[in-house]
Order: structure tokens, then sequence, then C-alpha cells
């Protein structure tokens, strides 16, 4: 979920500085088609889009509700049987919860290129790995030294492993993984990398940017014909669509509503989105299967997280401007990180131990992952993000 799912206000014109996703986000300067900013216009700050923020939460929410009640695994071990038991009449709602992810990939491709606009590569490589790598490495090392506790039933990796997962490379290595959720933040690495070679690089313009969404659009789609693995990898045409779109979303948000080849971007997008999210989660029904999704709630969850994305960047959602959306953003990375695998031991230990209510349980574990994330947020991200940027671009800012 954004999982992104990371990202952060973009920087004054003068001025250089998550999942994944940021907590703050704001809304840019107007500027003309070149990218700068209007002529005879001072660079203000504008205000968050707080929205942003409280659909980041809801993204994660969906992917926790997943973790905890939309799937077997090691969450049936820890409820002692399977979810579908425990929510007999909501484990099937919570298995589209997985869709939490597409909608992360949509915010990022929106707030990435809102953030990375104007800016040169070296600060955008440093606010992605400052954002992305001090919440993750807590995480790693909290997770295996849970886990490795010897009244807990989950197992801790090796320290090969853990040591690996530090890089976040782990996925392409073929290290086993401390966080379920890592196979999320790889992607989101690989739009980042494409992003920063093709559009930040060279400057950040319209031009530049449509023809990038055009690009990986096409380039894509022939990876998916191809069936390269290593055109795959690079391209990921299963997750292309959902960042492309949320780019397509920030060029209407920047440039206005009334830009055609923008809309393009966005209904291409989705319309190969929900091709691929009906083609990776759709299943017929079977006495078998946890669940049966059905392709029309697929769609449906789907077109919900795009619009919602477009509402925001078409100043439709303005009046969602409370001031805890901005605290909930904050809190989403490190609780997307924590919540499936510290979730486990929760449960396990509310559920089995205290013998608390499926229901009660659940909700327990959301508030106290939630909890976690704060302490996560206020203590090593709060601290080390710029600490962590400074380091690799320590250029003064104002």
């Amino acid at each position: 979920m954004t999982a992104q799912l990371p990202a952060e206000a973009p920087p004054p014109a003068a001025a250089q500085g998550p999942a994944p996703v940021s907590a703050l986000v704001t809304r840019p300067v107007p500027a003309t088609r070149n990218g700068a900013a209007p002529p005879g216009r001072k660079s203000r700050g504008a205000p968050r889009l707080r929205a942003l923020d409280g659909l980041r939460l809801i993204a994660a929410l969906m992917v926790a509700a997943y973790h905890l009640g939309g799937r077997n695994g090691e969450i049936a071990q820890a409820w002692g049987s399977s979810p579908a038991r425990q929510f007999p009449s909501l484990h099937g709602a919570f298995a589209y919860g997985c869709l939490g992810v597409q909608v992360f990939f949509v915010i990022s491709g929106f707030v990435i290129c809102m953030s990375g606009w104007g800016r040169p590569l070296r600060a955008f490589i440093a606010s992605r790995i400052s954002r992305l790598y001090p919440a993750y490495w807590v995480a790693v090392l909290l997770v295996t030294a849970v886990f490795a506790l010897p009244w807990v039933a989950f197992k801790a990796l090796g320290p090969s492993d853990v040591l690996t997962n530090l890089t976040m490379l782990q996925q392409p290595l073929g290290a086993k993984r401390v966080l379920g959720v890592c196979w999320t933040l790889w992607a989101e690495m690989r739009f980042y990398a494409l992003f920063a070679l093709c559009v930040i690089l060279p400057g950040a313009t319209r031009r530049r940017v449509v023809l990038f969404c055009a690009g990986w659009t096409l380039a894509a789609a022939v990876a998916q014909a191809a069936h390269v693995p290593a055109l795959d990898v690079v391209l990921m045409p299963q997750y292309a669509p959902f960042f492309i779109g949320g780019i397509g979303c920030y060029l209407l948000h920047r440039y206005g509503g009334r830009d055609p080849v923008a809309w393009a971007v966005v209904g291409v997008s989705w319309l190969i989105g929900q091709h691929f999210a009906v083609a990776g989660l759709w299943h017929p029904p079977s006495a078998h299967a946890f669940s049966h999704r059905s392709a029309v709630v697929v769609i449906a969850v789907v077109t919900a997280g795009f619009a919602l994305v477009l509402a925001i960047a078409l100043d439709r959602m303005r009046w969602a401007n409370w001031r805890w959306l901005t605290v909930a953003g904050a809190l989403t990375y490190p609780f997307y990180l924590v919540h499936e695998h510290l979730g486990w031991v929760v449960v396990q230990g509310l559920h089995g131990g205290l013998r608390l209510p499926a229901y009660a349980t659940f909700a327990l574990t959301i508030v106290l992952m939630l909890a976690l994330a704060w302490v996560l947020h206020r203590w090593v991200e709060r601290p080390l993000t710029p600490v962590l940027k400074n380091a690799i671009d320590p250029r003064p800012r104002r």
C-alpha cells in the first residue's frame, strides 16, 4: 500500500531540499507551459492537499484490512482459524483491500511528479532516500527482533537475509523478505528511477512528462507482449498504468482541467489499469477459494481510486481540509511498514491469549499499529530524515 507507497511537498524554485510518500503534500504554484512560474507572480507557500493525505491513509487501511481479515496464510495461524470464520460477513469485502496498493501507486505518480518538478537530480535522490529508508530500517530490525522472541510463534529470518533486506533490494537479489509489503517499495524504487532518468535529469517540462507517459505506456505494452522477464522488471506493465495515471492527474492539477492530452493520459491509464487489476485479482467462484472477487467490484474500486485522485487534482476536495489529515498522512508510511507482521503478533496475543472477540481484536490491532506508527514518525522519521537528506545533498537551503 505506498503502500506507495511516500512523497513530499515540492521545494520553492530557489530552494532544494515518502512511500512510497510523505505526510506533507502541497499545492504547487501555477506554472507556465515550460514549467516556470508565471511572470510577475511570486512563489508562495501553497495550502497542503490534505485530502491526498486522507486518501493515502484510507489506502493503507484497505491494505491492513486485507492482511488481517481478507486472506489466509500466517494471519490464519494468528487467529487460530481462517479469517473467513472470524469475519463471516466481512472477509469478502476485506479481500478487496489489496487494491489499496493500486490506489497508492496512483497517488505516488501524482506526488512524485509534483515533488520532482524543478528539482535537480541529486536533490530528488536525496529526498527519496531520506524519506523511504529511516522508518524502513527500523521496521526491518523491529520485526526481526520481535520474531526472535522465544514466545512468538513466527520465526525471524537469518542474519544474512536481514542484512540484505536493509538495502531494499532483497527481491531482485533473491533474499527472503522481512516485510511482506516491501514488494511495493521495490516497484516504487523502479518508478523513481525511470522518472529520474527520463524527466528529472533532463529537466521537467510538460512536453517531456507527456512523452514519458506515452513512451512508458507503449513500452510496457510491448513488454507485456514480449514475455521477456528483464523488460517486465524494468517496465512493470502491470503497475505502470497506475503511476502514469497519477502523473496525468498532476498535469491536470498543474495546467488546468481543460488539457485534453492530460485527460487522455489518465483515461488510457485507467483503461489499462483496470485490465491488469481484474486479470490479477479476479477468479471464478470456487468452494476451495478463500473469497470470490467480482470483476465488477475490482473495476469499481480501481475507478474510485482514479476518481478520488482526479477530484483532488481538480480542486473538488478543498472542503476536506482538516488539519488532522496531515497527521494521518504522516502516519501512513510507518503504519504500512509495520501493520502486517507485527499485526500477526498482536492478533495472536489479543485473540488467542486474552480471548478478545475477533472484531475487537481487529480494531485494537489497527489502533495499536497506528500508535506505533506515530512513535516511528516522531522518533525516527522526524529526526533522521533531514539528517540523511543533508548528508546526501548538503547544499544550503533557505
